[in-house]
């Protein structure tokens, strides 16, 4: 039987970017069959019917950017520069915490907070990724998602020969599957070295998947580069051969005229992380020039632990205000330019656009329900200045995703909510645990 979206107002985030009253949403198997005026569509069309009378329809939320296990190192280590942060705090607790368990735990947690706020797809780089894509498969969520690979030991792997013959057996395993991309994820030009990067880059070439890479995230960063290649980040990575139709680069804050001219040409997405950039600050992203240069533009949070919350529609708010300020310029990044990012643009940086982030026929259908009758929320004149401005991850009520319902007025029914933050607390007395006694042994 079909399954009816009814009365809301659809936002399709179409190629039109039509905006359809008292629409309906006819989705059958995972796919979407029909979008119209539900008296168009209701004679044609039968099944059980979800009334979203007085809320949106939206396309599920897409975060281009995550390490969701890390959602158990949340806040372990706030008001630190980046370098300090990763050196002396985080890379020293995932070496001592980090385990399949915790990667198991903290993903289901990174889900539980990403669907209550209505994202139905991520990209997630991390290890003991084959463990990410069961828990992710488990809750029905979509993922695009990459083993993360350095050339010190890291938690999974004690160098980087092995990770990169895990990363295969990984593409192998998931490849083709219906929710799960797997993907390759060197961690950045400053934690991996040049063979490893060709390596990595040949890999996923071989196996047609994509890339995930941290780019021109923090000042020193780029100035160390250009010291050491003599070039930039962007342009390092296309001289070794790594830029491509297929790569995802997070950040790409430090990026000149030439550089943006070069990832739009390579047809490489970026991802803006505003919440984890202004924490540590990094710097802005310069979102309108990539915008205008033709680059697809996505949005996301980053882990929990630079960011400390897994929020779209926070970060939808933020990523407009902080182009606004940055360039003085109220006009700049208006609201409904941000709903593309978290949307259909958001698939257009993972390179997943003919499949998500619109709700048009054929499409998968991954849609969620937002009320609209808090008092946060009313009156509405514009539903994209709305969507961006006033609604909160809050108002979500229901999440689809391929089809399938994972939250149906707010309750939770593809993860156990209360044993996974049960764990949640175990996992933050066994961290903080191992503060105390790596700070008593330093």
């Amino acid at each position: 039987m079909d399954l009816l979206i009814a009365g809301g107002t659809v936002v399709t985030m179409d190629p039109q970017r039509r905006l359809i009253e008292d629409g309906t949403v006819v989705v059958r198997d995972d796919r979407i069959a029909s979008v119209g005026k539900r008296t168009d569509i209701a004679p044609h069309f039968s099944g059980k019917t979800i009334d979203a009378r007085g809320a949106l329809v939206v396309p599920g939320l897409i975060n281009g950017h995550a390490h969701a296990a890390m959602s158990l190192l949340r806040g372990i280590a706030d008001d630190h520069l980046l370098n300090d942060w990763l050196e002396r705090y985080i890379f020293p607790a995932e070496a001592n915490n980090v385990s399949e368990e915790f990667v198991t735990w903290g993903t289901r947690l990174g889900l539980l907070e990403m669907i209550r706020g209505g994202i139905t797809t991520y990209a997630d780089m991390y290890y003991f990724e084959d463990a990410v894509a069961r828990v992710t498969k488990e809750a029905h969520m979509r993922g695009v998602l990459a083993e993360t690979i350095v050339d010190f030991p890291a938690p999974d792997h004690r160098t980087p020969a092995a990770a990169i013959e895990y990363l295969e057996r990984f593409i192998e395993k998931w490849q083709g599957d219906p929710l799960i991309t797997p993907a390759a994820g060197p961690h950045s030009i400053y934690t991996v070295s040049e063979a490893h990067l060709r390596a990595i880059a040949d890999l996923a070439r071989r196996h047609d998947v994509p890339i995930l890479i941290h780019l021109a995230e923090a000042k020193l960063e780029s100035e160390n580069i250009r010291a050491t290649h003599a070039t930039s980040p962007a342009a390092y990575l296309h001289q070794i051969g790594m830029l491509g139709p297929k790569v995802t680069a997070a950040h790409c804050i430090w990026e000149e005229n030439a550089d943006i001219a070069l990832l739009a040409a390579c047809g490489v997405g970026c991802v803006h992380n505003p919440s984890s950039n202004m924490k540590l600050a990094s710097g802005v992203m310069p979102v309108v020039d990539l915008r205008a240069a033709g680059v697809a533009v996505g949005l996301a949070t980053d882990g929990a632990a630079s960011n400390n919350r897994q929020d779209m529609f926070y970060e939808m708010d933020l990523a407009a205000k902080l182009q606004k300020i940055t360039r003085m310029d109220p006009r700049a990044l208006p609201a409904m330019e941000v709903v593309e990012m978290a949307t259909i643009e958001g698939a257009r940086a993972l390179h997943l656009a003919k499949e998500i982030g619109s709700i048009e026929e054929g499409k998968q259908a991954d849609i969620i329900i937002v009320e609209t009758n808090a008092p946060h929320a009313t009156p509405m004149y514009n539903v994209y200045s709305q969507l961006v401005y006033a609604l909160k991850s809050s108002d979500v009520a229901s999440v689809m995703i391929g089809g399938k319902m994972v939250m149906e007025d707010r309750k939770m029914l593809t993860l156990d909510e209360n044993e996974i933050l049960t764990k949640a607390r175990e996992y933050q007395r066994r961290v903080t645990d191992s503060l105390i006694a790596s700070r008593v042994v330093s």
